[in-house]
């Protein structure tokens, strides 16, 4: 049998996180095992707060797991020194919701800001690279404008070319189709897989739209109430008898996932007003 490790950049092994009491206390992860292959697109998809960027933070060691092992290329990344750590980070790329462009620097200088900061380049090499990552997102033209001048789906086109400049073998987006139109969503997913496929890459994709998310990858994992409720491609995770993955995958109002925060029943909060109280789900208590 393959070692599994060969075959997957990024590994979870029974991992436990959750945040401290001040913020909750709350289990996101409970001994989660999940793998990322190599050369593929994950997706990570769920309901909200099922702890998706979770995910990837601890990926990028923002985050430390209470317990577990989260390996990028068989190295746990909680347990690496700083400088270890910075090493492993500039192996990883990241496109944050909404793109997080620097506001005052103009798209060239946002692409250019990594190699500055990471490497020794002369200014020369650094335009050329930065010109032929902005190529690779259809924005070479746009390499003089200020982030206050381009479209919502040209920054996040922005945002994936600095993503990519330092060449990283691991990209994550986190929410990269969010508030775009039907157009640029497209080739914003397009691209992801184009360059997943050109440059080599590994991609985790953290998304709520089944429909292009489910078209650009290669695996999906679905997570929910601290663990992973389905994992598998895309054709087998759409088709998953789970009522909870049912729910999420046809965008069901009904199921395990509930409108109503949990908390007191109708009597406890309103007493005697609660016989002619109507409920969210519309009957009377």
């Amino acid at each position: 049998m393959a070692n599994i490790s060969a075959s997957s950049l990024v590994e979870f092994k029974d991992v436990t996180f959750s945040y401290p009491a001040s913020v909750g206390d709350r289990v996101i992860l409970n001994r989660v095992t999940l793998s990322v292959p190599r050369g593929k697109v994950t997706a990570l998809m769920g309901a909200s707060g099922g702890g998706k960027t979770t995910v990837l933070r601890l990926i990028g060691g923002q985050q430390k797991a209470n317990s577990g092992e989260v390996l990028f290329d068989d190295k746990d990344v909680g347990k690496l020194a700083q400088p270890a750590l910075y090493a492993a980070r500039r192996r990883m790329g990241m496109l944050f919701q909404f793109g997080a462009l620097f506001t005052d620097l103009s798209v060239f200088d946002n692409v250019a800001f990594p190699l500055r900061e990471h490497t020794p380049l002369s200014d020369r090499l650094i335009r050329d690279i930065v010109l032929m990552k902005l190529n690779a997102v259809g924005l070479r033209g746009a390499r003089d404008l200020m982030p206050s001048e381009i479209s919502g789906g040209m920054a996040r086109r922005v945002a994936l070319a600095r993503a990519i400049v330092l060449d990283p073998e691991l990209i994550m987006y986190d929410e990269p189709f969010a508030g775009l139109d039907p157009i640029s969503l497209g080739t914003a997913a397009q691209l992801i897989r184009q360059l997943n496929d050109t440059l080599g890459i590994t991609s985790i994709v953290v998304s709520h739209d089944l429909q292009e998310t489910f078209q650009i990858a290669d695996k999906v994992i679905i997570l929910a109430n601290g663990g992973i409720a389905a994992q598998g491609t895309p054709d087998e995770v759409r088709h998953s008898t789970d009522p909870l993955v049912h729910q999420f995958v046809n965008a069901l109002s009904e199921g395990p996932v509930k409108f109503h925060y949990p908390g007191p029943n109708v009597a406890a909060d309103f007493g005697n007003q609660a016989s002619t109280t109507v409920t969210g789900r519309g009957e009377r208590s």
